[in-house]
């Protein structure tokens, strides 16, 4: 089986295009069951984040696996099969790890660095594991991408680079609030209001502390997590269904619900402008900082007097200007990506030959133990220490004989030509192929989280 992932983000897709191809909770689920149910498939995960949709699989079958992935990423995104096409992106066997590799440490996010996509992928593989779908391969990528990006986070400078969406855009929108910075904290002396109650809510209202909001409040259809949300930055809730009073009385609102539509129309706006508006008729500015996809907020909203809003297209201006300024740290990732690809590469190869590495010890060691078994006959009666020492003896020279061109074996299964070192080390010592298979066969294993190879016959040739 190999590695292929289909997808599209805001690299390679409008933000338009991006709102109507995201999926979210059942729709997630639903879009991890059929790619897993589709022909050539044994294993599957998707990530979906404001930035992309990706959909990981095992595939033994490249064209077959990208044709179902597409059409699937279409159809579940109510999206014509042409017009989608053209913004989707395929990476295959070690370019897709590498790109989810790269994904994980935030190279790939609209702000370079920025950690929250770490516990995305960490949530996509927990989703995928809980209904069955991730496959042992997957499984153990999904691990390697999280260890790459942690020693990422740990050994280089990219926090610096990647303060994430919500800080970036935070400042925007102090920026467009106030004519002169406050040395006491962007967002002092305003009240901000927080529209949804997720991982990026909760991100939301913590920054919007820390940078010295005047009052917070949480708006969400669920209130124990709004309530949640809340008490943690000492702000109060308020009920969506009087969304528009709660907008009436902030400066600064950040949404980034899961909602499929609008959650945020402009009428609603024009409505709490109007009861907002002061004696002398002079209204207050109001910003929307819209972190949702598809978005919250209604982009007629922009039109009205007074009101800005500062959606994920404008974030990537902003996020590119990030990058740059931080190339030393960024760079640092990408060889350590690199140096984490190059070591499961040569892992791999190693594998594949490790069964004739076996075989052929085996075969080593049934020689010696023959031979101890002859020898035993001529040599009639010697103490048990003495035969101790020359069994030992015996298996350090045949350790010692093979040293060298197992590990040499190993070395160069990666180089071109390689499975020919190892078709070479089966003719010269004249292994039997059975033996190898029967190798191969026990180190196969069981699928983690599922029934033994036997019952998966679609798996064997991992």
């Amino acid at each position: 089986m190999s590695v292929l992932v289909v997808g599209l983000s805001h690299r390679s897709a409008p933000v338009a295009v991006l709102e109507r191809a995201a999926v979210s909770g059942d729709a997630l689920v639903k879009l991890l069951r059929d790619v897993a149910h589709a022909d050539n498939v044994a294993g599957t995960f998707a990530v979906s984040t404001c930035n992309r949709v990706e959909v990981y699989a095992e595939v033994d079958k490249f064209h077959a696996g990208v044709s179902s992935i597409c059409e699937m990423l279409a159809r579940h995104g109510g999206i014509a099969l042409p017009e989608l096409t053209p913004h989707l992106y395929v990476h295959y066997e070690d370019a897709a790890v590498q790109h989810l590799l790269s994904m994980t440490c935030g190279l790939e996010s609209m702000v370079v660095g920025e950690s929250q996509i770490l516990g995305q992928v960490r949530r996509a593989l927990a989703l995928a594991r809980k209904h069955q779908t991730l496959g042992r391969t997957l499984d153990d990528l999904g691990a390697l991408a999280l260890r790459t990006a942690k020693r990422a986070h740990a050994e280089t400078g990219i926090d610096r680079a990647g303060a994430n969406l919500v800080t970036v855009g935070l400042g925007l929108a102090a920026a467009r609030l106030r004519t002169a910075p406050d040395p006491a904290g962007p967002l002092r002396g305003l009240r901000v209001l927080v529209v949804g109650a997720g991982s990026m809510s909760a991100l939301a209202v913590a920054t919007a502390a820390r940078l010295g909001a005047d009052s917070i409040v949480v708006a969400n259809r669920t209130k124990d997590h709004a309530e949640r949300l809340a008490v943690a930055a000492r702000g109060t809730t308020a009920d969506l269904r009087d969304l528009g009073a709660a907008l009436a009385a902030a400066d600064l609102v950040i949404s980034c619900t899961g909602a499929a539509g609008l959650v945020i129309p402009a009428d609603l706006v024009a409505g709490a402008l109007r009861a907002r508006e002061d004696p002398d008729g002079a209204g207050r500015a109001l910003v929307f900082l819209d972190l949702a996809l598809p978005r919250d907020v209604d982009s007629g909203a922009a039109g009205l007097p007074g009101v800005s809003v500062i959606s994920l297209e404008s974030l990537q201006d902003a996020g590119a200007a990030l990058t740059a300024a931080h190339a030393e740290d960024v760079a640092a990732v990408r060889a350590i990506v690199t140096e984490e690809l190059a070591a499961r590469v040569s892992a791999r190869h190693a594998a594949r030959v490790a069964p004739t590495v076996a075989a052929l010890r085996a075969k080593a060691g049934e020689v010696v133990e023959a031979e101890l078994a002859r020898l035993a006959g001529k040599l009639g009666e010697i103490d048990d220490r003495a035969r101790a020492e020359i069994a030992q003896a015996m298996h350090r020279v045949m350790d010692k004989l093979l040293h060298a061109p197992t590990v040499r074996v190993k070395e160069l299964a990666g180089s071109p030509g390689g499975d020919s070192y190892e078709a070479a080390l089966r003719v010269l010592f004249d292994l039997d192929p059975g033996a190898v298979e029967a190798v191969t066969r026990a180190d196969a294993g069981p699928v983690a989280g599922g029934p033994p190879p036997a019952a998966l016959p679609e798996q064997e040739a991992r």
